[in-house]
């Protein structure tokens, strides 16, 4: 397929180094002010190959921060077959990323995000644009990073799964098991973590719980469209309809009084099809959701086949560039 990406950070940039050993090419790149547009498919100039370099784009992106001289709007009007979302999550009206994948839906052309804000904040509005389109939209990437969560689900059809919960945030995961392993307190494990590069600077997002109940809301999603016999029937959930709670106030004392019970604590995010629910809950310390360091879990209930466990790295550029690619493969 012919991809155009839109979001030149770690993602973006894995997506458009490794989209050729899956078998596709990157026609457009764009980033928040500039754009490349291979030849032939709408830009302004080029090489004369169908596709851009990947290696000129990452390694301009890198030395003047920008990825071309063309313009944002160019890559979204390139000729390409399906766009891949990857700007950064942003919540409420999920804009930028909504805009995008609505122009690519309007165009007939599919859309594979790996930003969660349209899929967990303006879900409905999305499902309306497809029902307008001949394109269609993935998601993978948006729950999970590497870990087949969603395509699992739908594979064992929403209407045969009763929950899903799981570690479903790197960062914070990081934090509870240096708790737990050194008998730190939540500042310094924090720093520690910051010095590290596992948290960003402002680690609100992740340790507030923001992160892992976006990926709860888009699972709860998944489950109420996906089992409702009648689209109109299904519950739409936004980061509104979610109870959080984040990690600031575990204290360091909690840990050790949970690991003499043989128990642990993690950051445990849980979705049905009508509640979406996060907090820091007591685990078995040898148990499946007592994962370590920055992995990630998702527990997946069913009716039939009983309780399915999937782990691996939540997100990091490769690892979620694979998801992304993935769900290209699907819309072949």
């Amino acid at each position: 397929m012919r991809l155009a990406v839109v979001g030149a950070g770690a993602v973006g940039r894995s997506v458009v180094d490794l989209a050729s050993e899956y078998g596709h090419e990157v026609v457009a790149v764009a980033d928040s002010s500039s754009a490349v547009v291979a030849d032939g498919t709408g830009g302004r100039g080029g090489d004369g190959s169908r596709g851009v370099d990947p290696d000129a784009v990452v390694a301009r992106k890198a030395e003047r921060g920008i990825v071309g001289d063309d313009d944002p709007e160019d890559a979204l009007a390139a000729d390409y077959d399906a766009l891949v979302e990857a700007t950064p999550t942003t919540l409420g009206d999920a804009e930028p990323g909504f805009s995008h994948v609505r122009t690519a839906l309007e165009r007939d052309r599919h859309a594979v995000l790996a930003n969660k804000g349209p899929v967990a904040e303006r879900f409905g509005d999305l499902r309306a644009a497809v029902g307008d389109s001949d394109g269609e939209i993935r998601f993978e990437a948006t729950v999970g990073g590497a870990i087949p969560a969603v395509s699992t689900v739908e594979d064992i059809e929403p209407g045969h799964v009763t929950a899903v919960r799981g570690v479903l945030n790197g960062t914070a995961n990081f934090i509870l098991t240096r708790m737990a392993a050194e008998g730190l307190d939540y500042d310094h494990v924090l720093a520690e973590a910051q010095d590290l590069g596992v948290a960003e600077a402002d680690p609100s997002f992740d340790v507030d719980g923001t992160d892992a109940a976006l990926k709860c809301v888009i699972l709860a999603n998944v489950l109420s469209f996906g089992a409702a016999d009648d689209p109109a029937d299904a519950r739409e959930f936004t980061l509104d309809d979610a109870d959080v709670e984040g990690i600031r106030d575990v204290p360091g004392s909690a840990l050790r009084l949970a690991a003499e019970d043989g128990r642990t604590v993690r950051l445990i995010g849980e979705a049905t099809g009508e509640t979406v629910r996060v907090a820091p809950r007591l685990v078995p310390e040898n148990g499946t959701l007592a994962v370590s360091g920055t992995q990630n879990i998702v527990q997946i209930e069913t009716t039939h086949a009983g309780r399915l466990n999937i782990s691996g790295r939540g997100a990091g550029g490769p690892e979620t560039a694979s998801a992304v690619l993935g769900d290209v493969g699907r819309l072949e």
